[in-house]
Protein backbone atom coordinates (compact mmCIF):
# COMPACT_ATOMS: atom_id res chain seq x y z
CA UNK A 1 0.00 0.00 0.00
CA UNK A 2 1.51 3.69 -0.69
CA UNK A 3 1.93 6.72 1.22
CA UNK A 4 -1.02 7.91 2.81
CA UNK A 5 -2.27 11.32 1.33
CA UNK A 6 -2.64 14.03 4.35
CA UNK A 7 -4.54 17.43 3.33
CA UNK A 8 -1.77 19.41 5.52
CA UNK A 9 1.83 19.07 4.44
CA UNK A 10 3.62 21.57 6.69
CA UNK A 11 5.77 22.85 3.91
CA UNK A 12 3.74 26.19 3.64
CA UNK A 13 4.52 27.07 7.73
CA UNK A 14 7.75 29.64 6.37
CA UNK A 15 5.02 31.51 4.36
CA UNK A 16 5.93 29.93 0.84
CA UNK A 17 4.36 27.44 -1.61
CA UNK A 18 5.82 25.06 -3.63
CA UNK A 19 4.78 25.33 -7.67
CA UNK A 20 4.11 22.45 -10.40
CA UNK A 21 7.65 21.77 -11.23
CA UNK A 22 9.25 21.92 -7.53
CA UNK A 23 10.33 25.62 -6.98
CA UNK A 24 8.88 27.85 -3.92
CA UNK A 25 7.88 31.26 -3.93
CA UNK A 26 6.31 33.72 -1.39
CA UNK A 27 2.69 33.21 -0.37
CA UNK A 28 2.30 36.22 -1.91
CA UNK A 29 3.64 35.75 -5.01
CA UNK A 30 1.63 37.39 -8.71
CA UNK A 31 1.68 34.01 -9.78
CA UNK A 32 -0.22 33.01 -6.56
CA UNK A 33 -2.44 36.22 -6.91
CA UNK A 34 -3.63 34.91 -10.13
CA UNK A 35 -4.33 31.27 -9.44
CA UNK A 36 -5.54 31.96 -6.11
CA UNK A 37 -8.15 34.67 -7.79
CA UNK A 38 -9.23 32.02 -10.38
CA UNK A 39 -9.72 29.17 -7.53
CA UNK A 40 -12.02 31.56 -5.77
CA UNK A 41 -13.60 32.05 -9.36
CA UNK A 42 -13.92 28.71 -9.84
CA UNK A 43 -15.55 28.36 -5.92
CA UNK A 44 -18.09 30.90 -7.36
CA UNK A 45 -19.18 29.16 -9.72
CA UNK A 46 -19.86 26.51 -7.92
CA UNK A 47 -21.75 28.24 -5.60
CA UNK A 48 -23.92 29.16 -9.28
CA UNK A 49 -24.03 25.26 -9.94
CA UNK A 50 -25.74 24.51 -6.36
CA UNK A 51 -28.68 27.07 -7.30
CA UNK A 52 -32.09 25.34 -9.30
CA UNK A 53 -30.83 26.10 -13.08
CA UNK A 54 -31.09 24.65 -15.92
CA UNK A 55 -29.27 21.06 -16.18
CA UNK A 56 -27.61 22.40 -19.54
CA UNK A 57 -26.62 25.69 -17.86
CA UNK A 58 -24.66 23.27 -14.82
CA UNK A 59 -23.39 21.49 -17.66
CA UNK A 60 -21.71 24.64 -19.26
CA UNK A 61 -20.44 25.66 -15.70
CA UNK A 62 -18.92 21.76 -14.85
CA UNK A 63 -17.46 22.42 -18.54
CA UNK A 64 -15.79 25.96 -17.44
CA UNK A 65 -14.86 25.08 -13.99
CA UNK A 66 -12.70 22.04 -15.28
CA UNK A 67 -11.03 25.01 -18.01
CA UNK A 68 -10.31 27.00 -14.72
CA UNK A 69 -8.52 24.31 -12.78
CA UNK A 70 -6.21 23.63 -16.67
CA UNK A 71 -6.11 27.20 -16.18
CA UNK A 72 -4.80 27.19 -12.53
CA UNK A 73 -2.19 24.45 -12.94
CA UNK A 74 -0.83 26.39 -16.21
CA UNK A 75 -0.21 29.13 -13.75
CA UNK A 76 1.04 27.39 -11.18
CA UNK A 77 3.47 25.88 -13.19
CA UNK A 78 7.51 27.17 -12.92
CA UNK A 79 9.69 26.45 -15.86
CA UNK A 80 9.86 22.78 -15.27
CA UNK A 81 6.59 22.09 -14.18
CA UNK A 82 5.27 23.77 -17.89
CA UNK A 83 6.24 20.14 -19.37
CA UNK A 84 4.01 18.60 -17.02
CA UNK A 85 1.05 20.87 -17.52
CA UNK A 86 1.67 21.58 -21.58
CA UNK A 87 -1.64 19.56 -22.47
CA UNK A 88 -3.68 21.80 -19.85
CA UNK A 89 -3.89 24.96 -22.54
CA UNK A 90 -6.74 27.13 -23.89
CA UNK A 91 -7.51 26.84 -27.28
CA UNK A 92 -9.61 28.90 -29.18
CA UNK A 93 -12.04 26.51 -28.93
CA UNK A 94 -12.75 27.13 -25.78
CA UNK A 95 -13.15 30.44 -26.01
CA UNK A 96 -15.48 30.17 -29.01
CA UNK A 97 -17.66 27.61 -26.32
CA UNK A 98 -18.13 30.36 -24.16
CA UNK A 99 -19.12 33.38 -27.42
CA UNK A 100 -21.62 30.84 -28.57
CA UNK A 101 -22.94 30.56 -25.13
CA UNK A 102 -23.30 34.51 -24.42
CA UNK A 103 -25.01 34.67 -27.91
CA UNK A 104 -27.41 32.26 -27.35
CA UNK A 105 -28.02 33.53 -24.06
CA UNK A 106 -29.17 37.07 -25.21
CA UNK A 107 -31.19 35.88 -27.55
CA UNK A 108 -34.95 36.64 -26.28
CA UNK A 109 -32.95 39.08 -23.64
CA UNK A 110 -34.84 42.60 -22.95
CA UNK A 111 -32.44 45.12 -24.92
CA UNK A 112 -30.02 46.53 -22.26
CA UNK A 113 -30.42 50.59 -22.60
CA UNK A 114 -28.91 51.32 -18.99
CA UNK A 115 -26.30 50.06 -16.53
CA UNK A 116 -28.18 47.40 -14.00
CA UNK A 117 -27.76 47.04 -10.25
CA UNK A 118 -26.32 43.17 -9.38
CA UNK A 119 -28.95 41.26 -7.07
CA UNK A 120 -32.33 40.48 -7.54
CA UNK A 121 -32.06 36.77 -7.24
CA UNK A 122 -29.55 34.47 -5.41
CA UNK A 123 -28.33 32.78 -8.46
CA UNK A 124 -28.33 36.29 -10.64
CA UNK A 125 -26.66 37.70 -7.78
CA UNK A 126 -24.03 35.34 -7.26
CA UNK A 127 -23.25 35.23 -10.93
CA UNK A 128 -22.32 38.88 -10.96
CA UNK A 129 -20.45 37.83 -7.48
CA UNK A 130 -18.61 35.71 -9.81
CA UNK A 131 -18.37 38.03 -12.56
CA UNK A 132 -16.16 40.61 -10.41
CA UNK A 133 -13.93 37.86 -9.00
CA UNK A 134 -13.18 36.99 -12.40
CA UNK A 135 -12.61 40.73 -13.74
CA UNK A 136 -10.08 40.67 -10.25
CA UNK A 137 -8.44 37.26 -11.92
CA UNK A 138 -7.70 39.04 -15.11
CA UNK A 139 -5.96 41.49 -13.51
CA UNK A 140 -4.02 39.80 -11.48
CA UNK A 141 -3.14 37.12 -14.78
CA UNK A 142 -2.15 40.14 -16.93
CA UNK A 143 0.01 41.67 -14.03
CA UNK A 144 1.50 38.50 -13.49
CA UNK A 145 2.23 37.97 -17.19
CA UNK A 146 4.40 41.49 -17.28
CA UNK A 147 7.02 39.57 -15.39
CA UNK A 148 6.13 35.66 -17.07
CA UNK A 149 5.07 34.85 -20.12
CA UNK A 150 1.74 33.58 -19.45
CA UNK A 151 -0.47 31.76 -22.73
CA UNK A 152 -2.22 34.57 -24.34
CA UNK A 153 -5.53 32.76 -25.19
CA UNK A 154 -5.98 32.51 -21.25
CA UNK A 155 -6.27 36.13 -20.89
CA UNK A 156 -8.90 36.18 -23.37
CA UNK A 157 -10.80 33.42 -21.89
CA UNK A 158 -10.89 34.99 -18.59
CA UNK A 159 -11.76 38.06 -20.46
CA UNK A 160 -15.06 36.28 -21.98
CA UNK A 161 -15.86 34.57 -19.49
CA UNK A 162 -16.47 37.82 -17.21
CA UNK A 163 -19.17 38.81 -20.20
CA UNK A 164 -20.47 35.30 -20.22
CA UNK A 165 -21.25 35.65 -16.46
CA UNK A 166 -23.02 38.89 -17.34
CA UNK A 167 -25.25 37.45 -19.63
CA UNK A 168 -25.76 34.73 -17.55
CA UNK A 169 -26.89 36.41 -14.68
CA UNK A 170 -29.49 38.58 -17.20
CA UNK A 171 -30.04 34.65 -18.71
CA UNK A 172 -30.98 33.27 -15.32
CA UNK A 173 -32.95 36.50 -14.00
CA UNK A 174 -35.31 36.21 -17.28
CA UNK A 175 -35.56 32.36 -16.69
CA UNK A 176 -37.02 33.13 -12.70
CA UNK A 177 -38.88 36.58 -13.94
CA UNK A 178 -36.44 38.80 -11.71
CA UNK A 179 -37.06 42.29 -12.74
CA UNK A 180 -33.56 44.12 -13.47
CA UNK A 181 -33.41 46.85 -11.92
CA UNK A 182 -31.48 49.97 -13.71
CA UNK A 183 -28.87 52.26 -12.23
CA UNK A 184 -30.20 55.82 -11.18
CA UNK A 185 -27.84 58.46 -11.06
Amino acid sequence: MGKEFKVYTKTGDDGTTGLVGGSRVKKYDPRLEAYGTVDELNACLGVVRSYEIPEEIKLLLIQIQNKLFNIGSRLASDEKGQTYTANLVIKNEDIEVIEVAIDQFEEGLPELRNFILPGGELSVAQCHMARTVCRRAERRIVEFAEQTPVQKEIVKYINRLSDFLFVLARKLGNINRVHETVWEH
